[in-house]
């Protein structure tokens, strides 16, 4: 499901988030917990990998970059939306819209 783009290797430390930057490269940042901050984001190797639109990179469980195909499509909200409100009686909705125009 996942392609390996490039092996780095990188050791993960628990209380960090790993992820892949802007520029490619492989980041992190100290998760926040209780009522302390997390930290600035820092560098932890340099990789400088192009990433493709429509590919989620991630750091796998060997510490190398992989990428997978990001799902999209599904239902169209817009025309679900639109069957509801006329089962819900489009008439109380249009007297209510009325009022509010007087006022």
């Amino acid at each position: 499901m996942a392609d390996k783009v490039a092996k780095v290797g990188v050791r993960r430390h628990e209380g960090y988030l790993y992820y892949i930057d802007r520029q490619g490269d492989v980041s992190r940042a100290k998760m926040a917990r209780g009522g302390k901050k997390g930290g600035s984001p820092e560098k932890v190797a340099r990789v400088g990998v192009r990433k493709t639109p429509g590919y989620l990179y991630f750091l796998d469980k060997q510490g190398d970059i992989s990428r997978a195909k990001m799902a999209r499509g599904g239902k169209k909200k817009k025309k679900a939306a639109k069957k509801k409100a006329a089962r819900k009686g489009g008439r109380k909705m249009a007297k209510k819209k009325a009022k509010k125009k007087k006022r």
